[in-house]
């Protein structure tokens, strides 16, 4: 390692500047107060926590995505986050004493051992919500339109977003009789779109016509609403994906409501978070950026492991990620630059300033003020201390 290598990032983490750092911050803030308008608490979960907890319930794909560490006081494997819900889960069921719904929000640092893609960072800054206690499509259609709300702060032009139901797969999966070793292969073929190796899965895996083109079909079910329709005709014989496409159905006729300018797409095939997600899955994606921004859905049974099972749903912004679609305003703050003489009557006027919102330097005689944003100074004229424009 040379000298100079002492000082280079891992790859995939990076260091937040100023200007940046306080458009973040802005947003990150906003974010907050919007969920708090609806009822949603602010928690602070710790950072790392026993893997027991941190992973329980969760699947592989976040295990893989975990750092993980030894305790030194315990001895025991601790994990750092790398997703926030788990942890407003075990709050939910150990640290509250709701028996109805309770809403929670955050925002904070993840940590991930691998980048989720080829530009994200290892060390993204999420704000997102989770939603307890309440079963019904209400709660699906409040965390949408807050999710929609968030877009709208973070300024997007355009709000477009993923809607879906695992719920649906999980219904012809067990009308088919599936083992969990196919529907895990048949969960791989169809995430990857692989149409070709379907057919072949099909043919040697399901032998009634009428349940394998079920699963032929499904890979097609995406596009506008329409697409909720062809599935109410392909799966009227299987009642659990019925009653999912009307879920959807009801959501997607509420959020046009509210929000007309809003693009809703529906893909009955996307399984994103199958492995821990219930029922209704959805993501937000933005113009030029290939991956998620925000993403969530519902997780009913994600608070048994923690002895306490409550219906829930929620999601979480990306919003390191929407720092670098360029729509944060990165804007210095001018600041007055002072120095300082030990005098009095100056040092008051700097604190009174100072209560009044003003960024005041201390600054010596060859400071350079443009350099620090300093856009005026503060003087002692005609006896009294004024601030001057530079």
């Amino acid at each position: 390692m040379t000298y100079a290598d002492r000082w280079l990032l891992p790859d995939g983490v990076e260091e937040i500047l100023p200007a940046e750092a306080k458009a973040i911050d802005s947003l990150r803030r906003r974010l907050l107060d919007l969920y708090s308008t609806w009822g949603y608490d602010m928690v602070i979960p710790p950072l790392l926590e026993y893997t027991d907890s941190l992973l329980i319930g969760l699947g592989r794909d976040v295990d893989l995505l975990t750092f993980k560490v030894t305790d030194q006081l315990s001895g025991r494997t601790l994990g750092i986050r790398a997703d926030i819900t788990p942890q407003t889960a075990r709050m939910d069921a150990h640290s509250f004493n709701r028996t109805g719904a309770n809403r929670l929000c955050y925002a904070g640092h993840v940590v991930h051992t691998r980048p989720k893609n080829p530009l994200a960072t290892r060390t993204p800054i999420q704000a997102g919500l989770e939603f307890y206690g309440e079963p019904s499509v209400a709660a699906d259609i409040e965390v949408v339109s807050l999710l929609l709300e968030s877009l709208q702060v973070a300024g997007l032009p355009r709000l477009h977003i993923d809607l879906g139901h695992v719920g649906i797969y999980r219904a012809i999966a067990a009308d088919a009789g599936l083992t969990k070793a196919q529907e895990d292969t048949f969960f791989e073929l169809l995430q990857r779109k692989a149409t070709t190796e379907i057919r072949i899965w099909v043919d040697a895996n399901i032998a009634d016509q009428t349940k394998a083109q079920l699963f032929l079909n499904l890979p097609a079910l995406a596009g506008n609403k329409a697409v909720l329709q062809k599935a109410r005709e392909l799966f009227r014989d299987v009642k659990a994906a019925q009653v999912a496409v009307d879920q959807l159905d009801e959501v997607a006729r509420v959020i046009e409501q509210r929000y007309p300018a809003a693009e809703l797409y529906f893909d009955l095939g996307e399984l994103r978070g199958y492995h821990y997600l219930t029922g209704l899955v959805f993501a937000a994606f933005a113009p030029g950026y290939g991956n998620p921004i925000a993403s969530g859905g519902r997780y009913d049974h994600i608070g048994e492991v923690f002895g306490r099972a409550r219906p829930a749903t929620g999601f979480a912004v990306d919003i390191t990620a929407i720092s670098k679609l360029g729509l944060l305003t990165k804007v210095g703050v001018p600041a007055i630059a002072v120095i300082e003489t030990g005098n009095t009557q100056q040092w008051q006027m700097i604190q009174n300033l100072r209560k009044q919102g003003q960024r005041i330097i201390a600054v010596s005689d060859d400071a350079n003020l443009a350099e620090l944003g300093c856009d005026r100074q503060l003087l002692l004229q005609d006896g009294r201390y004024q601030v001057v424009a530079l």
